[in-house]
């Protein structure tokens, strides 16, 4: 009931204010105008968006490229299947995309922690039972033992 009331006397009011409030109806105004700006302020600020947006994108897509790499190098090193998504985010980034400074560091100690393990002491290691500093004070002897006995050698 208070609808219909309202209804039928918000009109009539509305056509007594003759109107005056009627003003933003007109339409005219642009958007710049209607945020407080002349048009050439409101292209500059529309630019400047534009900008920002871009480097945004471009920053969002060189981490997305790092980060694919960081899992390329990983799945290189424990010989995981590749992933095709991973590959076209390197190849969007462009040819400036390089692992964080911080990884390179932890990937190249890992690299020599592998190489010692690949190695003939490392191997030793490996194996149960074996006391490196053992082995290589009756290895030092045993050079020291040849070095007496070539000095005593009367042939050489």
């Amino acid at each position: 009931m208070a609808f219909m009331v309202k209804h039928m006397v918000g009109g009539q009011l509305k056509n007594l204010t003759g109107g005056l409030g009627e003003e933003k109806s007109e339409g005219e105004k642009s958007e710049a105008a209607a945020q407080g700006m002349t048009q050439e302020e409101f292209e500059q600020y529309q630019q400047q968006l534009v900008e920002e947006k871009m480097e945004r994108d471009a920053s969002f897509a060189q981490k997305k490229a790092e980060r694919a790499t960081v899992r390329t190098h990983f799945r290189e090193k424990y010989r995981l299947p590749k992933n095709e998504l991973d590959e076209t985010q390197i190849q969007q980034a462009g040819s400036d995309v390089e692992l964080p400074t911080e990884l390179a560091k932890m990937i190249a100690e890992d690299n020599q922690e592998e190489e010692k393990k690949q190695s003939v002491i490392g191997q030793l290691t490996n194996i149960q039972n074996v006391d490196l500093d053992q082995l290589k004070d009756k290895a030092q002897s045993t050079l020291e033992d040849l070095k007496q006995s070539a000095e005593k050698c009367s042939i050489m």
